[in-house]
């Protein structure tokens, strides 16, 4: 890694933020939250919709999942590029261009007459979705104190937690009265009127710089993230299947080339993703943690929905309401759990609740066709506290271990992984899924016992990853956050 001379020699360090308690300030952030809201709440709104599409559109497990797996996927090449985009445009030009492209998304995926069509829509509403973040993130860094960050960023996991573990409450809703389709056409006119409140309301919070964006770096994302997630998710294919080998080849092969070039190009200051953000300790961590816990988070709210339909007969409304709990409480403790973190800091909070999250998902890999409803609801709602206490602490500690001049690309760095991590995490269950029920029912199982068989398999394998979010959690700093005021990589 480049030395802490190299980092004040290429990059100019802004001054300490201010306190949120300026009245603009506090508008443009509220405006960026109900915004992003909106549309990370298209990351999971589907899953629910999964058992409809599979009937309408006349595709399989595997096939349809790639309505959720293309969005995070999406999400993760575009992310690693906002680190520039959120230097070189203003708060308006970037505002815009997300919510025209999600609006767009949102009207292909409405009017698509098959999964073609549906997953390019999906793709363009992932395109604006993934710019809403990073904004979002760069704006809190850049307008709230650090003693502050905390329980701002609680607010923010409302928007990183609630909203995607919201989805499948909402979508369940719709499903019960209308058709899929109806899904998007409630969702575009709630981003059309946030849009032109912001037309009106939402100023520019930063000035636009006039670095240079790499577009060989471009192509890198593509490869690596895409070939990652998409080898993983043609392990339905089996292991021997050829595309599973190359795909992760090609993954492996373009991401090293990726590093290498960001490397490579701060040498000159001008990365599309500065890799400075590693040499920080306490932000790797936080990395790993964020990766595991949101891979659970997705993983389970694709997984537990096909259990509840296909497994126990659970109409789509209900199926919602049960999960609706969940999703509440991650909500309303957000804020809370952000005061929790600037007075104790991280690692009080987010190693207890690792454990119970591994605890809990390994007994959601315990349930049968006759486990109680009530206890599906419990086993979600506490899975869904444990994630709130993750997430609020160590997002704020790994962003808060960086120098201000890295803030951008530590956001956009941090929410990339993330996706990524979204995406391979959901590949990677439902290729063992489809794996263990085709096993099981070619030992005799009908479909109902094969679907429980491979909802078992998938999340005992998730309850094995969580384990590294304990060891991961143990590395924590512990003690009240304190402020990094442009130092060095390297020095925290």
């Amino acid at each position: 890694m480049p030395t802490s001379t190299s980092l004040d020699e290429t990059v100019e360090h802004p001054p300490s933020p201010p306190s949120s308690r300026t009245g603009g300030n506090g508008l443009a952030i509220g405006i960026l939250v109900v915004t992003a809201f909106v549309v990370i709440l298209n990351e999971t709104i589907l899953s629910v919709a999964l058992t409809h599409l599979m009937d309408d559109l006349k595709v399989d497990e595997p096939t349809v999942q790639w309505v959720s797996t293309a969005f995070l996927l999406t999400m993760a090449v575009v992310i690693p590029t906002t680190g520039y985009l959120v230097g070189r445009f203003s708060t308006r030009t970037l505002y815009f261009a997300a919510m025209g492209s999600f609006i767009l998304g949102t009207i292909l995926c409405a009017a698509a007459p098959g999964i073609e069509l549906l997953l390019v829509g999906r793709v363009v509403q992932a395109c604006g979705t993934a710019i809403m973040m990073p904004l979002l993130m760069t704006t809190i860094l850049q307008l709230v104190s650090t003693e502050h960050r905390g329980q701002v960023m609680g607010v923010v996991m409302i928007v990183i937690s609630v909203a995607p573990a919201l989805g499948p409450t909402v979508s369940g809703v719709i499903l019960q009265f209308l058709p899929w389709r109806a899904i998007f056409l409630i969702v575009l006119p709630i981003a059309v009127a946030m849009t032109a409140v912001a037309a009106v309301k939402l100023r520019n919070v930063s000035e636009p710089s006039h670095s240079k964006l790499d577009w060989l770096s471009i192509p890198l994302t593509v490869l690596g993230f895409g070939g990652v997630v998409y080898g993983l998710n043609s392990l339905g294919g089996g292991a021997s299947s050829p595309i599973l080998w190359v795909s992760l080849a090609v993954g492996v092969v373009a991401m090293v080339l990726f590093v290498w070039r960001q490397l490579s190009l701060q040498r000159t200051g001008s990365p599309m993703l500065d890799l400075r953000i590693f040499s920080h300790q306490p932000f790797r961590v936080g990395l790993g943690l964020i990766m595991i816990g949101f891979a659970s988070l997705i993983g389970v709210a694709t997984l537990w929905p096909i259990y509840l339909q296909k497994v126990h007969h659970i109409n789509s409304i209900l199926t919602g309401l049960l999960l609706l709990p969940g999703g509440l409480a991650m909500g309303l403790l957000g804020p809370w759990i952000g005061r929790l973190y600037d007075r104790h800091g991280a690692k009080v909070i987010a190693l207890p609740a690792s454990i119970a999250m591994v605890i809990i998902v390994f007994g959601m890999s315990r349930v049968t066709p006759t486990t109680p409803e009530w206890l599906l609801l419990v086993l979600h709602l506490t899975l869904s506290l444990s994630l709130a206490f993750m997430f609020t602490p160590v997002f704020t500690a790994a962003l808060n271990s960086l120098p201000p001049a890295l803030y951008s690309h530590g956001s956009a760095g941090l929410s990339a992984l993330q996706q990524v991590a979204g995406g391979a995490g959901t590949a990677l269950l439902v290729a063992i899924m489809a794996v263990a029920r085709t096993s099981a029912e070619q030992s005799g199982a009908d479909e109902v016992l094969g679907t429980m068989a491979g909802i078992q398999a998938a999340l005992t394998a998730a309850a094995v990853i969580a384990v590294g979010a304990v060891v991961l959690a143990v590395l924590l700093k512990g003690g009240k956050p304190q402020p990094v005021e442009g130092g060095a990589p390297g020095h925290h």
